[in-house]
């Protein structure tokens, strides 16, 4: 006879499997309704029977679960084969609770008939021993990886330095070409592990959720000129440090007018940019201000361009006017504090600084031009101006003119040729994003493109469109790359192209004419009422595009976030990449967080390849009917009106595909690290990057592969350097075989791209920023820190 305490354990196992039962019942039915998967309204059934068996006291239990069990092995196996991460939520709770019905206090309340129990223990505690098998294999299956090299031996380049020392760093990609490529090679694969902090340094700007908006980011990757490193923070404080202790030289506060955070959809600097000292004979920069020979140039929140001593931190005056300063409101239409802002450095050339700008997403048709201006170095006098809805005129606009309103805008990094004269501009779209009705023909032309301009005259010499007619704010991200391609044994001059859509076009920078094939693809139609999409999408060679999410691709901790998860995946739209929006919801995979962001990639131009971290995470677009144009029906009146689209038909609910529990609905790997041959488009290696210690409840370091947003470098030394993942560390990987090969903690969130130098000393450093990025929820912080390897003797 069964004790007491084993009954209630047996009640008690009862009511949990009588209860998961009705739990996939429900939720199955629902799931079959929307033409799912037929398995979780089963297995629903063969719990709660399971339950009433057991609550009975008959051993049939053992018998009807251990067929469950094997059913559920053989149906995990067929959908997602030996994927650990897949698996996983498929047989967790199905396994524990065989484990708990295989234990001698339940097997021994199942005494009716009286003899009947051993043989259900056995064959239950078979197929649990079958399933554990299955399980560690699936754990050792390296099922995600791409093994692979890039070659070992770099050639000698075929590419100057653009003037850049090669132990310094000038521009945000370290010079205008926009490679982040360093040719030192002082640390290497051998020596990596060894890398230890050398100095720290505290900006004090750090992010304040009562004042600033919720995307108040970290994104800077300092300079190191000479001796300094200069960087700036959110509230575009410009700070110059020592390169070899991190002691701060001097600090300069431009003392922003913030905009209200209700207006506000940035406060980022992801850098400066530097013009060095006159050549001997040149006529001086600022001729009453003999410590701005070498100057910096800072983009504000406010709409100022700054221009100050690389010296003494202070304004350099003749630069705009008495006060160092361009005003980038300057015949702007729809002036709004907070609208327009350029965050990122501008281009400077011999004679030239050419700033861009980004405006505020998705809050209405009528937003500040996106207009490109080309500015005297010295003078700050306006040189041209490039407008997309008015292209071709480019000498300066009259002072009592306005530019284009809601013009297609660039607000990431261009990158620039002085041989061939061209600057090469990554565009974003005319909002709203999500929907494309009335855009005119240049709109059409020039968004989610990359535009070739004559630097001295803001003509347009080609434009490559990354994504046509563009509906799911796929801008082109990134820094545009500059290298020579030696392709047939001929130097060819190649612009590579990194795009949210998982392409890398790698085009001839001189013609824009493909290098790698780009053939067009056949897309999802029915867009919107009054809209369209495109009949063909771009597709590189070289791509990183995901295969399509299926059902089976949906995830979750437990079956019953997964089973939630497929419901939402049947509800919503999805006919692969490029599903329009739609009032139904659309699935968009990649999401508008895109493969590849404003961190662009890595290029090397000795072996002539790619390092890039692709992310794969998808979103959901939903188009909701607005009754006027200025109601708010996706947004509170204290909340900032971003989606909400004033003027369009539509505002938009937006946002990352996530479970009820805030995770993922799609299975990992999120995020990877990967190498690619830029002559062939080969893939190299593609390996799981990152842990969810920072984006789980419990820190655990599971491996899962997670998404960043940021950018790697790479050396000549072969190590490329990445501290973008949404987990806190900075880590080291050999360019060859893209294995990890060293890490540290970071204490906040380090989604910003770092450097590499020679101090005075002759070490090579590595700094990076873990400051935080408000949009992905990683810790806020304000830490500068330099790493270098151990003196010798």
């Amino acid at each position: 006879m069964p004790k007491q305490r084993e009954i209630i354990y047996g009640w008690l196992l009862a009511v949990l499997l009588g209860l998961s039962g009705l739990a996939l019942l429900m939720g199955g039915i629902r799931l079959v309704g929307e033409g799912g998967s037929p398995y979780y309204l089963v297995a629903g059934a063969a719990f709660l029977a399971t339950g009433i068996l057991v609550w009975r006291r008959n051993a049939l239990a053992l018998w009807l679960y251990a067929a469950t069990l094997l059913g559920t092995l053989l149906w995990a196996l067929w959908e997602v084969g030996f994927d650990w991460w897949q698996l996983a939520p498929r047989g967790d709770l199905v396994v524990v609770l065989g484990v708990l019905l295989a234990l001698p206090w339940a097997v021994h309340t199942l005494d009716r008939p009286a003899t009947g129990a051993r043989g259900g223990w056995v064959a239950l505690g078979g197929v649990l021993a079958i399933s554990l098998l299955v399980a560690l294999v699936a754990l050792i299956l390296p099922w995600h990886e791409l093994g692979g090299s890039l070659p070992a031996n770099a050639a000698p380049s075929v590419m100057d330095t653009a003037g850049v020392p090669d132990n310094e760093w000038h521009a945000y990609g370290r010079t205008g070409y926009g490679e982040r490529y360093s040719p030192l090679d002082q640390i290497t694969p051998q020596n990596v592990g060894q890398l230890q902090v050398a100095w720290t340094y505290h900006t004090g700007d750090i992010r304040n959720p009562q004042r600033d908006p919720t995307e108040t980011t970290y994104e800077v990757t300092p300079l190191l000129i000479a001796d300094t490193l200069y960087l700036c923070t959110p509230h575009d404080l410009v700070i110059a440090l020592d390169a070899e202790t991190g002691q701060q030289k001097w600090r300069f506060d431009p003392k922003i007018n913030e905009p209200p955070k209700i207006d506000t959809q940035h406060l980022t600097c992801r850098g400066l940019s530097y013009a060095p000292a006159p050549a001997a004979g040149a006529a001086p920069a600022t001729p009453a201000a003999p410590d701005c020979s070498a100057r910096l140039f800072l983009p504000t929140v406010d709409g100022r361009l700054i221009a100050i001593s690389a010296a003494t931190g202070k304004i350099c005056p003749g630069f705009g006017g008495p006060s160092g300063t361009v005003n980038l409101w300057a015949n702007m239409p729809n002036v709004t504090a907070g609208s327009y802002y350029s965050t990122s450095p501008p281009v400077v050339t011999s004679h030239l600084i050419i700033v861009g700008g980004a405006v505020n997403d998705n809050v209405s048709t009528k937003e500040p031009s996106g207009v490109i201006r080309a500015f005297d170095l010295n003078s700050g006098a306006l040189v041209w101006n490039w407008d997309s809805r008015n292209p071709d005129a480019t000498a300066p606009i009259a002072p009592n003119a306005t530019y284009s309103e809601n013009s297609p805008n660039s607000w990431s990094v261009s990158s620039y040729d002085p041989k061939l004269g061209l600057v090469y501009v990554p565009m974003g779209n005319q909002p709203p994003d999500q929907y494309g009705a009335g855009r005119d023909a240049n709109v059409e032309k020039y968004s989610a493109a990359v535009v070739a301009l004559n630097a001295e005259t803001g003509k347009v010499a080609w434009v490559f469109q990354g994504t046509h007619h563009d509906l799911w704010d796929m801008d082109v991200p990134a820094q545009p790359s500059l290298l020579d391609l030696t392709i047939a044994g001929k130097t060819v001059p190649a612009l590579v192209v990194p795009t949210k859509q998982a392409e890398i076009f790698v085009l001839n920078r001189q013609t824009g004419v493909p290098i790698l094939p780009v053939t067009e693809e056949t897309a999802p139609q029915g867009a919107a009422p009054g809209d369209k999409a495109a009949p063909t999408q771009p597709h590189s060679a070289l791509s990183f595009q995901p295969a399509n999410l299926t059902e089976a691709s949906m995830w979750g901790i437990s079956p019953f976030d997964q089973m939630l998860c497929r419901i939402d995946f049947r509800s919503l739209r999805y006919e692969g990449r490029n599903t329009p929006p739609s009032e139904q919801g659309s699935l968009i995979y990649p999401g508008n967080f895109g493969t590849f962001n404003w961190g662009g990639v890595a290029v090397d131009p000795q072996r002539q390849a790619v390092f890039a971290m692709p992310v794969y995470l998808a979103f959901t677009s939903q188009l909701v009917k607005r009754p006027d144009a200025t109601s708010r029906v996706v947004t509170k009146p204290d909340e900032p009106p971003f989606n909400e689209n004033f003027g369009a038909p539509y505002a938009v609910k937006m946002g990352a595909f996530l479970s009820a529990l805030g995770i993922p609905c799609q299975a990992p790997p999120w995020g990877y690290v990967a190498g690619a041959d830029l002559t062939t488009g080969k893939i190299a290696y593609q390996h799981v990057n990152g842990t969810v210690r920072d984006l789980s409840a419990v820190p655990l370091p599971l491996k899962l592969g997670v998404p960043g947003i940021g950018g790697p470098i790479v050396t000549k030394g072969g190590v490329a350097f990445l501290t973008s993942t949404l987990d806190y560390y900075a880590r080291a990987y050999d360019l060859v075989s893209g294995k990890q090969l060293w890490e540290s903690r970071l204490p906040a969130g380090g989604q910003a791209t770092p450097v590499t130098y020679l101090s005075k000393s002759g070490r090579q450093f590595l700094v990076v920023v873990a400051g935080g990025h408000g949009s992905t929820g990683t810790k806020a912080g304000d830490t500068i820190i330099g790493y270098t390897l151990p003196k010798q003797g």
